[in-house]
C-alpha cells in the first residue's frame, strides 16, 4: 500500500487514511448497503434481507492486497468484492445473499463509492482552506499599511503593502473555495449500459410498478449516500471526474503560488518572512529550510498532470469505456491526496507565518528611492511631457550617486522631495483593495 514515503505532501494530514485502499473498500460496501436499503424500502427485496447485508458489510475484514490481485481478473475490484460480500451474507442468512448487488453493475458501485470518498475529501479540503483564509485575512488586516517592495520580473517595481500581498493569496484561496463548492459529485445508478433495465426488471418481478422506479431508486440511493441525483447515469459522460481533477489543480495552484512567494521572501538575503518552524538539512546544521512552502509548490507542480489525465476520461467510448474508466482511479486519488495535503500544509504555514516589517523596510530602501521613479514621472509629466520626463528620469537613474541628490538638480522637484520619495506615500489604493478582498472573504469563509 502507498504510505506516501515519496509523496511527503499528504502523509499524516488525515488524507492518507481517508483515501486508503481500505477506505475505498468501505465506501463500495456502503454503496451496496445503500442499494439494498433503498430496494427494500421500494419493495423490490425483502426488508429482512437488509440487516444481514449491512452486518456483513460492516464487519468485513478483507485482505485488500489479495483483493487487488484478484481484481485483475475483472479489471476492477467490484466483482471480487461482491463475491466476498455475498459469501459473508450467506454465512449469516443464506436467503439474504440472493439480494446482494441486485440489478447493479460494477461501475455503479465504484463510481458512487468514488463520489462518496471525494465528498469526504473535499469537505476536509474546504475546512482547511477556511483555516488558510482566516489566517490570511488576519495577515492582510494586520499589515494593511505595511509598505514593502513590489516586484515584477524579479526586480523592484513600485511599493505595495504586505497586506495586499496577503490579500492576493487570499483571493486565490477564495477562488478555489468557490470552485470546490460548485463541484457536483453525483450518485451513479445505471445498470449494465445506463438504462437501469435490470433494476426495473427486478422491480416488476417483485410486483413494483416499473413507471418511475428508476428515478425513485436513484433518489433513494443518493439520499442514503448523501450525494446529489444526476439527470441520467454518467457511465461515459465523465464530467464529474473532470471537474474533480480541475478543482484539485485549482486548489494546489492557489496554494502553490503562496508557497512560491514565501520561498522567495524566505531567502537569506531577503529575509522578509519565515515559516513557523524551518526544516532541517541532512548536511548543514545551520539550515532551517522552508519545507512547508516547498511541499505546496511540489503539489502544485504535480496536480495539473493528473488533471490532464482525468480530462482524457471525457473520451469514453460507447456505453462503457474499456481502459478509460480504469485510467481514472489512481490519478483521481492522487489529485485528492495532493489537494488535501496541500490545504492542510498551507494552514500550518500561514497560521504560523512570521513577517518582519523592519526587513521589509530595509529591502524597500535598497534602490535609494528608485522604486518611486514612476511617481516622480507622474509629477514631472505635466511640466516636461510624459515621454520627456521618462527619458530624463531614465538618464538620471543610470548615473552614479544618490538618486535623491540627482533629483535636486531639477527645479520642479526641489520642494517636498523627501515626501515625494517616501515609498509609504505611493501605495495607491492598496488599503482599499485589501478591504474589498476582506469583504469578499466574509461571505465565503
Amino acid at each position: 500500500m502507498n504510505t506516501g514515503l515519496l509523496s511527503p505532501v499528504w502523509p499524516g494530514t488525515g488524507m492518507d487514511t481517508l483515501l486508503a485502499d481500505e477506505a475505498w473498500v468501505e465506501a463500495m460496501l456502503s454503496v451496496e448497503v445503500a442499494l439494498a436499503r433503498t430496494q427494500a424500502r421500494l419493495g423490490v427485496i425483502p426488508a429482512a434481507a437488509v440487516a444481514p447485508i449491512a452486518e456483513a458489510a460492516g464487519s468485513a475484514h478483507l485482505d485488500v492486497a489479495d483483493l487487488a490481485v484478484r481484481a485483475r481478473g475483472a479489471g476492477n475490484p467490484v466483482v471480487e468484492l461482491v463475491s466476498e460480500l455475498t459469501a459473508a451474507v450467506a454465512r449469516l442468512d443464506e436467503g439474504a445473499a440472493e439480494f446482494v448487488h441486485r440489478g447493479a453493475t460494477s461501475q455503479d458501485i465504484l463510481d458512487s463509492a468514488t463520489m462518496v470518498l471525494a465528498a469526504r475529501a473535499l469537505r476536509r479540503v474546504d475546512a482547511d482552506l477556511c483555516r488558510v483564509a482566516n489566517a490570511l485575512a488576519r495577515l492582510a488586516d494586520d499589515h494593511r499599511n505595511t509598505p514593502m517592495a513590489g516586484r515584477t520580473l524579479t526586480q523592484h517595481a513600485v511599493p505595495t503593502t504586505f497586506g495586499l500581498k496577503a490579500a492576493g493569496w487570499l483571493t486565490l484561496v477564495l477562488d478555489a473555495l468557490e470552485r470546490l463548492r460548485r463541484t457536483a459529485l453525483p450518485v451513479q445508478v445505471g445498470g449494465a449500459a445506463g438504462t437501469l433495465a435490470a433494476y426495473v426488471e427486478y422491480a416488476k418481478a417483485a410486483g413494483v410498478p416499473a413507471e418511475g422506479h428508476a428515478l425513485a431508486l436513484t433518489e433513494g440511493v443518493a439520499a442514503e449516500l448523501g450525494l446529489p441525483v444526476p439527470a441520467a447515469p454518467w457511465h461515459t459522460q465523465r464530467t464529474p471526474v473532470l471537474d474533480l481533477g480541475w478543482v484539485c489543480a485549482a486548489v494546489t495552484g492557489a496554494l502553490g503560488k503562496l508557497g512560491l512567494d514565501v520561498l522567495g521572501a524566505s531567502r537569506t538575503e531577503v529575509g522578509e518572512v519565515a515559516e513557523p518552524a524551518g526544516g532541517s538539512s541532512s548536511a548543514m546544521p545551520q539550515k532551517r529550510n522552508p519545507v512547508l512552502s516547498a511541499l505546496l509548490v511540489s503539489a502544485a507542480r504535480q496536480a495539473p498532470a493528473y488533471a490532464a489525465i482525468l480530462a482524457q476520461s471525457m473520451l469514453a467510448e460507447d456505453e462503457r469505456s474499456g481502459g478509460g474508466w480504469q485510467s481514472e482511479w489512481q490519478p483521481l486519488r492522487e489529485s485528492l491526496l495532493l489537494a488535501g495535503g496541500a490545504a492542510h500544509t498551507a494552514a500550518e504555514l500561514v497560521e504560523g507565518l512570521r513577517v518582519f516589517p523592519d526587513r521589509l523596510a530595509v529591502n524597500l530602501g535598497l534602490s535609494g528611492g528608485l522604486i518611486v521613479t514612476e511617481r516622480v514621472n507622474v509629477v514631472l509629466a505635466p511640466v516636461l511631457g510624459k515621454a520627456a520626463a521618462k527619458k530624463l528620469l531614465g538618464e538620471i537613474a543610470a548615473r552614479p550617486g544618490s538618486f535623491a541628490d540627482r533629483l535636486r538638480d531639477i527645479p520642479e522637484l526641489r520642494d517636498d522631495l523627501d515626501e515625494l520619495l517616501d515609498p509609504a506615500n505611493y501605495l495607491g489604493a492598496a488599503g482599499e483593495l485589501v478591504d474589498r478582498v476582506l469583504a469578499r472573504k466574509a461571505t465565503l469563509a
